[in-house]
């Protein structure tokens, strides 16, 4: 079965990218996302686009009329032509809004935790490397 131009132009190819992987390559009619001044929509003949997101929710619609979810990180979005790209540092998808809002405050959670961690043992490393600098400096000879 062949397509006519005009067909090839009512469905989007929305790709959403993380640092390590590829989270999601679909069809879409219509994504739905939130970038710094508002709430937007892309059809599939909306000129090309490119803004940043803010952490919410992206919604999207299958060519067979299925809405389904991501909650992201901020990130960049990218139309250009019929393709769709969001790239994000985090990403969760799933179909029901209550089980992604409980994964995405678990997965979410984790992270703060870990960047918690993360920023206690680098605070450590830097009083170490002062303490370093400061007890060479008491041990220099004079010239």
């Amino acid at each position: 079965m062949t397509s006519t131009p005009s067909e090839t132009h009512l469905e989007m190819r929305l790709k959403v990218v993380l640092p390590t992987k590829i989270l999601l390559e679909t069809g879409a009619i219509k994504v739905i996302a939130e970038a710094e001044n508002g709430i937007f929509c892309l059809l599939p003949r909306h000129i090309d686009f490119v803004t940043t997101l803010i952490p919410s929710l992206l919604s999207f619609v299958s060519p067979q009329g299925q809405e389904q979810f991501l909650a992201i990180d901020q990130g960049i979005l990218i139309k250009h032509g019929d393709q769709v790209t969001v790239a994000t540092q985090y990403a969760v998808s799933g179909g029901d809004l209550g089980m992604l809002r409980k994964t995405v405050e678990e997965q979410f959670r984790l992270i703060d935790e870990r960047e918690k961690t993360a920023r206690s043992v680098l605070a450590k490393l830097e009083v170490n490397t002062i303490r370093h600098f400061i007890e060479l400096g008491q041990y220099r000879t004079p010239i």
